[in-house]
């Protein structure tokens, strides 16, 4: 496709974008609905001014629908990637005045995406599995929640693969859905991603690539190191585990792509960015019991957090210490929370967004 071609699908792309917004408009309008949404509008309100005031972004990446599909506040927005050439869902709580500024903070998901069915609601993710619906619910700042990339690690691989597709998530969580977020729910361009397990080194990608809109960035339980031999054993059988084939992520072992997406290696551009890192160590701790988050006093299910999830956090808090030294060694401030004991679970990393929010609240609430 030549560039001319290119304009004229980008300005087809815009076009159809804005009677879109036009239409729901005068849908709204012809229901007796208000044009101007307040603090007290309904959710389905909420998603109609959102989508109706969602433009493209700039590589054509465009709001496919808008919908308050809930709990609560939450709305599903529909994105067309153009980089993936595919739709995209993202859970949006939006900030408690929907008409106000607002930043927004990304939540990035573990080694499921989010789901390992079409519904977000039936698994295992931010809003499902901690208190953010009720905790961000009277915040000035949107939560979003982007649906996806399993096992991908939010990168962008060199070729499409059969088992996962075509991932461009580097491209989609840093350019296409960032500006469609400011303008259907008046993003500030002021952001902070935070993410836990396999997201751990996508979000520090994520704020090296676009550090000016990612100004802080938290991870919970992850491992940043992805380029020497344990991190490539960790990344490809994360990878197999989910059906892709890792030779279409970054290439063979020896390709230059491999330390190129290594967000420990690339610490340097992390600098001016505010740092968050936290992790248990694998040992039991005071939510590993049967009265624990999500146990439910079911033996299995603890016996599988301690075993599982301490084995992980036991690498997690190797591959933090490791991170630790390497941002001392350049200088770089952060703040390194390692838990006394504690393992791979939803009840630490709510505790961890909780802390998160303390530090990201004064960069997010205008």
């Amino acid at each position: 496709m030549g560039d001319n071609d290119a304009a004229v699908n980008g300005d087809k792309t815009v076009r159809n974008s804005m009677v879109r917004r036009l239409a729901l408009t005068v849908a709204v309008a012809a229901a007796g609905l208000p044009v101007v949404a307040t603090a007290q509008a309904a959710p389905d309100l909420v998603a109609a001014r959102a989508m109706a005031a969602a433009l493209p972004a700039p590589n054509g990446s465009y709001a496919v629908a808008a919908a308050a599909n809930g709990p609560g506040k939450v709305i599903d927005v529909t994105v067309h990637s153009a980089a993936m050439n595919r739709p995209v869902t993202v859970a949006v709580i939006p900030a408690a005045d929907p008409e106000a500024p607002a930043g927004s903070l990304y939540l990035i998901n573990g080694v499921d995406g989010g789901t390992d069915t079409p519904d977000w609601r039936e698994g295992s993710n931010w809003f499902t599995k901690t208190d953010a619906l009720d905790f961000f619910a009277a915040k000035q700042a949107n939560i979003v929640m982007p649906i996806g990339g399993a096992g991908t690690f939010y990168t962008d691989w060199q070729a499409d693969d059969p088992g996962t597709g075509r991932n461009r998530w580097l491209t989609f969580l840093t350019t296409e859905l960032p500006p469609i977020i400011d303008s259907a729910f008046h993003g500030t361009g002021r952001d902070a991603v935070a993410g836990l397990s396999m997201a751990s080194s996508a979000v520090f990608r994520m704020a090296q690539q676009a550090p000016q809109r990612f100004q802080m960035v938290g991870s919970f339980s992850g491992c940043i190191q992805t380029s020497n031999p344990a991190g490539q054993a960790m990344v490809a059988s994360i990878v197999t585990a989910r059906r892709g084939n890792p030779l279409n992520m970054w290439g063979p072992p020896t390709d230059p792509a491999w330390t190129a997406n290594d967000a420990a290696l690339n610490a340097e551009k992390l600098r001016g960015v505010q740092v968050y890192v936290s992790t248990g160590n694998g040992l039991p701790g005071p939510l590993d019991t049967l009265n624990g988050p999500g146990i439910q006093r079911n033996p299995v299910k603890l016996l599988d957090q301690l075993l599982i999830g301490g084995v992980l956090d036991g690498i997690t808090v190797v591959c933090t210490a490791l991170l630790r030294d390497r941002l001392a060694a350049l200088d770089i401030p952060a703040t390194f929370d390692f838990r006394p004991a504690g393992t791979h679970s939803w009840g630490y990393w709510e505790q961890d967004m909780h802390t998160y929010w303390e530090r990201a609240a004064a960069l997010l609430v205008p």
